[in-house]
């Protein structure tokens, strides 16, 4: 079967029967200058692109209601694949923090809507291939492997491909397979999943009855804008919710399972001691988040500190926090406390799940007058681990090693640590006069950290290394990091070049994402440049996943409600059919920040203020980082 990497491929994705073409970064790789996360990504794109021979092109879906039958099963087998070559990249925890948290992200909206969702028209379509489609998919499937089992989960699939090779299928025709295989009510459960839009927020409490934990359980369907939210028909919707609960004593074991099918109920948990804690969906499997009791989440803190609770599960509860927060269930103060605990945390994505939570917070805070003082929280939290990794890789380093110092450095240059910049500049020095070349690994975090705090030669030797590179991945590099300069002209400069003919048209759309993902003023400065170059843009990328993608990376950082008007009467009288759903989405995430920050931003500047920092953390002992 033959490959082909191409400049630039329009189409959402190219799997053919006879061969593939891929971009050409999601195919090839230079052994000497190609990055570990590089690395990664053509292993998962050529693993989803290789499903596609089975789900999509031996059986192919029934109508575009079940394309998550292809990318939902590409989205889950393209780690299964990575797992297996790969063991040592962790790829299943990797998963949870880059599609299941996604997927759930998204879901949580008025404006989302579910796996199996009705096309009556062909913009329509366009508008499917999102993170409902994917990640929830894939999220879904996983939840469901974990509930039949391997063993009955391959014998239904193998049944299902077997009957249905060379035909057209739908979503019930897989829940038949997999029901017959494994004797479980799998169209009953599965169907609260698929037809049903949104997901549950599964409520816990507990009592000691002697050597027994008597916990109660509780669902209704969570929502971002929180709980005052919810309508009567939220109220009314119920899932089929497989339930996992571990202990301390193994916290890789489950010690009960149950199926919980009603609203609320009450179960025993034998053989637990009042000296143990316990913990809700181990793996994080379950596609749902879950409130503790106060005392029960306070049980847990020992666990994220002497890191007897998994890497997964300490990412989940983490996540699971933070989206209450932001919801208003919860203060965000507690969640900054929750993040202080991770300090001697040495998982990179547990670390990666954190970085991404407070660039939102710190994305949030851009708007307020105190977003200095995150950037201190962030160089106390990062800099003990900083410290430890150092810039040079060690003997018997791995694969995941070179993804958290790549992160940790970026993060903490970014937030403007003194130390960290100074190396960066001086090894940004050594590697543009030729002394010496920085490693794959480190040129983001040193690109982003020098551009971040350069100025005008900064930004004319970075568009100096773009022009002089000859592999598209380095140019993808250094595209995705210009938007970190901060001077107004400079960032003018950058959308400019955004447009040019040096960059490829499909990546147009990280550039300008950059400039508004980078601060206040570069959002504002790319929403304009986007509605002024809309015409242009549009052209380019109608009918496809980019336009969605520039319109979501653009706005959906603003936290004003005047925003979320303006951007709903844009696109009103500029109208992108392929996009609706998208715009409706950036809207209700506008407004979502603003309440949040009307709701929050006090109390966080009080904490910033008011915390004192440990020893360890402070920042004279990170100039070791040098």
């Amino acid at each position: 079967m033959g490959s082909a990497a191409l400049p630039a491929i329009t189409a959402n994705e190219e799997a053919l029967i006879k061969g593939f073409d891929f971009l050409e970064t999601a195919l090839l790789i230079d052994p000497k200058n190609s990055c570990s996360s590089s690395r990664q990504w053509v292993a998962l794109v050529v693993g989803h692109e290789l499903a596609h021979q089975w789900f999509g092109n031996l059986v192919t879906m029934e109508w575009w209601t079940h394309l998550w039958l292809n990318e939902g099963f590409a989205s889950w087998i393209e780690y299964l694949c990575v797992d297996h070559c790969f063991p040592e990249y962790d790829i299943w925890t990797q998963f949870v923090s880059a599609d299941y948290t996604r997927a759930l992200d998204l879901d949580a909206l008025d404006s989302s809507h579910p796996i199996e969702v009705n096309v009556g028209h062909p913009s329509e379509v366009d508008e499917i291939f999102d993170a409902i489609s994917y990640s929830k998919g894939a999220s879904v499937i996983r939840m469901l492997h974990n509930y039949i089992g391997d063993e009955d989960f391959r014998k239904g699939m193998n049944a299902y491909l077997v009957k249905f090779q060379n035909k057209n299928a739908a979503t019930e025709d897989l829940w038949e397979c997999l029901e017959q295989a494994s004797g479980k009510p799998i169209a009953a459960v599965m169907s609260s999943w698929t037809k049903q839009m949104g997901f549950p927020i599964i409520v816990v409490d507990q009592e000691q009855q002697g050597e027994d934990r008597i916990v109660k359980l509780s669902q209704k369907k969570f929502c971002a804008s929180g709980p005052q939210s919810e309508t009567g028909e939220g109220e009314c919707l119920n899932w089929m919710v497989p339930v996992s609960i571990c202990s301390s004593e193994d916290p890789t074991c489950s010690k009960l399972k149950v199926l919980l099918d009603r609203p609320e109920t009450t179960i025993t948990v034998s053989g637990v001691g009042p000296d143990q804690w316990i913990k809700v969906n181990p793996g994080t499997v379950g596609f749902y988040r879950i409130q503790y009791s106060s005392s029960m989440l306070e049980n847990l803190l020992p666990g994220i500190r002497d890191l007897s609770l998994q890497p997964v599960d300490r990412l989940g509860l983490q996540n699971d926090l933070f989206s209450l927060a932001r919801a208003g269930m919860i203060s965000t103060v507690e969640v900054l406390k929750l993040m202080e605990a991770f300090v001697n945390e040495p998982n990179y994505t547990v670390w990666s799940d954190l970085s991404c939570n407070l660039g939102v917070l710190s994305c949030l805070l851009s708007h307020t007058d105190f977003h200095e003082e995150i950037q201190v929280f962030i160089r106390d939290l990062f800099s003990p681990i900083g410290l430890k990794l150092g810039w040079d890789c060690k003997p018997g380093e791995g694969h995941l090693d070179a993804l958290l110092r790549s992160l940790v450095l970026g993060k903490l240059g970014k937030a403007g640590h003194k130390a960290t910049l100074e190396e960066a500049r001086r090894r940004f020095k050594d590697h543009v006069e030729g002394k010496l070349v920085l490693p794959a690994d480190l040129r983001s975090p040193v690109y982003l950290t020098v551009l971040k705090h350069g100025d005008s030669a900064t930004l004319e030797t970075m568009l100096k290394l773009h022009k002089q590179a000859d592999m598209q991945e380095e140019k993808n590099r250094i595209e995705r990091v210009l938007g970190a300069i901060s001077a107004p002209d400079l960032i003018q400069k950058v959308l400019t070049f955004a447009l040019s003919e040096d960059v490829r048209p499909q990546d147009t759309v990280s550039v300008i994402g950059g400039v508004a993902g980078s601060s206040k003023q570069g959002r504002k400065a790319a929403w304009k440049f986007v509605k002024d170059n809309w015409e242009e843009l549009y052209n380019r990328y109608q009918g496809g996943f980019l336009i969605s993608r520039l319109i979501k990376l653009t706005v959906d950082g603003f936290a004003i409600d005047k925003m979320a008007t303006e951007v709903k009467s844009f696109f009103e009288a500029h109208p992108a059919p392929s996009a609706e759903r998208t715009v409706e989405q950036c809207c209700e995430n506008i407004l979502l920040n603003a309440a949040w920050l009307k709701r929050d931003a006090d109390h966080i500047q009080q904490y910033l203020l008011q915390r004192k920092p440990a020893p360890s953390e402070q920042e004279p002992r990170a100039t070791a980082l040098l």
